[in-house]
């Protein structure tokens, strides 16, 4: 039987629009944005829809939404070819995405996952007005040349790899200062995108998001999946509740390894993925990875 992962994408990859086929045409997917405005105590699905895509962007709004339009897409996959989420042997997710695994994997209710996710987006938010910073996409190099970038910006500031995605397409984070002077250095050697992001992800600049990560995820019940989550902060998967637990809170701090996860679940004997969501961020990412391997979209 051929092994397949369902990939679940992280912040970013929000549009205005997302999720109103979805809410329209299939009662289960209603029922999670019906869900959703009673546990955050506004209507979530108002913005996915209609925006303004500023509010729709902003990091208390945009993980809540992308959360709940993945787990729409799931619905529709369910509703569709409920074959194939039987024959998904594991999961993953980008950051964000990790939550939507879990869910998925029924280590986390909808409700509590939903919960752990708003006050997530809450403490990041919160960590980024703390110190200006941001995000910097450099594509065209290797994880070496951009490590030698990384070191020759950084002077007295942070400045670090926070997102490891796929050959030639890495992600440093750090204070704006550092960020500014790694464009500078990079500009005869590759392509930088500043990423429309409010702050540093996956750096020690998100503290103290991580102990109001860890508080949240204290609060709510943790269950062994019934299929392994391949996490972000080792590339390995995992199905014991502590451990999961623990790498949740790291992942705030530390680099996502995503290209890594996806070379171990190729090894690991995964020949189909399916990406569900809005956008279509991870198949394109997997497709560097891997030029020939089967990845569909079911979109949000």
């Amino acid at each position: 039987m051929t092994s397949v992962a369902f990939l679940f994408p992280g912040q970013g990859a929000q549009t205005v629009g997302m999720a109103r086929q979805l809410y329209e045409s299939l009662p289960a997917a209603k029922r999670l944005f019906d869900e959703a405005a009673d546990v955050l105590g506004y209507n979530l699905l108002e913005v996915c829809v209609n925006g303004p895509a500023e509010k729709l962007n902003s990091t208390v709004v945009s993980q809540p939404a992308i959360f709940a339009a993945s787990l729409a897409a799931l619905e529709s996959l369910r509703a569709t070819e409920p074959q194939l989420l039987e024959q998904c042997a594991a999961t993953a997710g980008l950051s964000l995405g990790e939550y939507t695994a879990l869910v998925f994997a029924g280590a986390l209710s909808f409700a509590d996952g939903l919960r752990v996710v708003k006050r997530r987006g809450e403490a990041m938010q919160a960590a980024a007005d703390a110190t200006p910073s941001g995000m910097v996409s450099v594509i065209g190099l290797e994880q070496p040349q951009v490590e030698e970038l990384v070191a020759a910006a950084r002077g007295a500031g942070t400045l670090q790899l926070a997102n490891l995605l796929c050959p030639s397409n890495l992600v440093v984070s750090g204070d704006q200062a550092a960020c500014a002077r790694l464009e500078e250095k990079a500009k005869d050697s590759a392509r930088t995108v500043r990423l429309a992001v409010a702050g540093a992800f996956h750096t020690p600049l998100m503290k103290p998001a991580d102990e109001a990560v860890a508080a949240a995820l204290g609060s709510v019940t943790i269950q062994p999946p019934r299929i392994p989550v391949w996490t972000n902060v080792d590339a390995r998967p995992h199905t014991d509740p502590a451990e999961i637990r623990d790498l949740l809170v790291r992942q705030v701090v530390e680099p996502v390894l995503w290209e890594k996860t996806m070379r171990g679940l190729l090894a690991d004997g995964v020949s189909r993925f399916v990406e569900l969501g809005p956008g279509r961020v991870l198949a394109g990412l997997l497709k560097r990875v891997d030029r020939k391997v089967d990845c569909r979209n079911v979109a949000a």
